[in-house]
């Protein structure tokens, strides 16, 4: 399961089309207050997360998700990151992917975040 979390309607229609050709079930959401108030989103998911959202930026919604004890795994994307931005995402081991989407890297840091979280539960 992956949770999309973005404002611009064409990105999230777009996002979920081609993750789910690629066999990734989705749920997407317009802006953080809808995924909030879902008591199930969120966990047991991937997650991307715009960092521009209308109600909050992305770094906030995660520290809410934690607050509520989610613990999935991460992906921000946004367009043009600054350095403040960028280090902030290293800090807290959230890898950042810019839009727009020219390659499959969000595809490979999706699986990579999986194969990573297999390692840690059979450990």
């Amino acid at each position: 399961m992956v949770v999309i979390v973005d404002d611009d309607l064409a990105v999230l229609t777009s996002l979920k089309f081609a993750l789910e050709l690629e066999g990734y079930e989705v749920r997407t959401f317009a802006d953080a207050r809808s995924l909030l108030r879902d008591p199930a989103a969120g966990r047991n998911a991937q997650l991307i997360i715009d960092y521009h959202l209308p109600d909050i930026n992305g770094f906030d919604l995660l520290e809410r998700l934690q607050a509520k004890g989610v613990k999935s795994p991460a992906v921000l994307i946004t367009s043009q990151p600054s350095e403040q931005l960028i280090r902030r995402a290293a800090t807290l081991k959230i890898p950042i992917i810019e839009k727009p989407f020219l390659d499959n890297s969000l595809v490979m840091t999706l699986r990579a975040q999986r194969s990573a979280s297999f390692k840690t539960e059979g450990a």
